[in-house]
């Protein structure tokens, strides 16, 4: 924990002790993607500061949220990863980027999204329930990130880089969470040029299905 107390006999205060630093969830949100070296935390994170970065990595580490683990040889560098009790937070973080999904509009100057960011969101708002019976695969393209992402009968994978044999290649921007939001129809998207598909229109109608932000109430 940071020290730091709300002088509360509570859980979601001693939660916030725990994970609520700045930076403390984001750094948790890359860990479930998969174990980070701190140069990939840093990659990923790049407004924060080298010597934040280091005390966040200590608290949680202190908290019982991450450990340290040594890839055997030839690598034998130090990563970072979830412990059981910081994977437990998965439906927590998956919520409040849902959460937070719905308040979205377009980026602000400076804003960037990453591998990591987009894996996570993809996670956030895939609906199982959607994609039931579902077998199928995307390819995303969106800036200089590429994606790939798998459904079989409602289970989710989701893989950074290119995917050969995907059923429909996804090539947008920022359009992505108007088209997620409902915000933008898919063949509006595709008639104005805002999105590129490799494959059957029809499918990005039902990525859509699956991939949903909901309004904020």
């Amino acid at each position: 924990m940071t020290g730091r107390s709300y002088g509360q006999f509570c859980g979601l205060s001693r939660a916030l002790e725990s994970v609520g630093e700045r930076w403390a969830l984001l750094i948790v949100r890359d860990l479930f993607v998969g174990p980070r070296r701190f140069t990939d935390l840093r990659r990923g994170l790049p407004r924060i500061p080298t010597n934040i970065l280091s005390a966040r990595l200590k608290e949680l580490e202190l908290a019982g949220v991450i450990h340290r683990r040594v890839l055997p040889r030839p690598a034998a560098s130090v990563v970072y990863e979830l412990t059981a009790y910081g994977q437990a937070l998965e439906d927590v973080v998956l919520s409040l980027g849902l959460w937070g999904a719905m308040a979205m509009g377009d980026p602000e100057p400076g804003e960037i999204a990453t591998v990591d960011s987009v894996t996570m969101a993809l996670r956030s708002t895939f609906r199982p329930e959607a994609a039931r019976g579902l077998n199928t695969s995307y390819e995303f393209r969106l800036g200089g990130l590429v994606l790939s992402v798998r459904i079989d009968d409602g289970a989710l994978t989701v893989i950074p880089g290119p995917l050969p044999d995907a059923e429909l290649v996804l090539e947008c921007g920022p359009e992505l969470r108007a088209l997620m939001a409902g915000e933008l129809a898919p063949d509006e998207a595709v008639e104005k040029g805002m999105v590129t598909l490799t494959g059957d229109p029809a499918d990005l109608v039902r990525l859509v299905e699956v991939f949903r932000i909901p309004a904020m109430p």
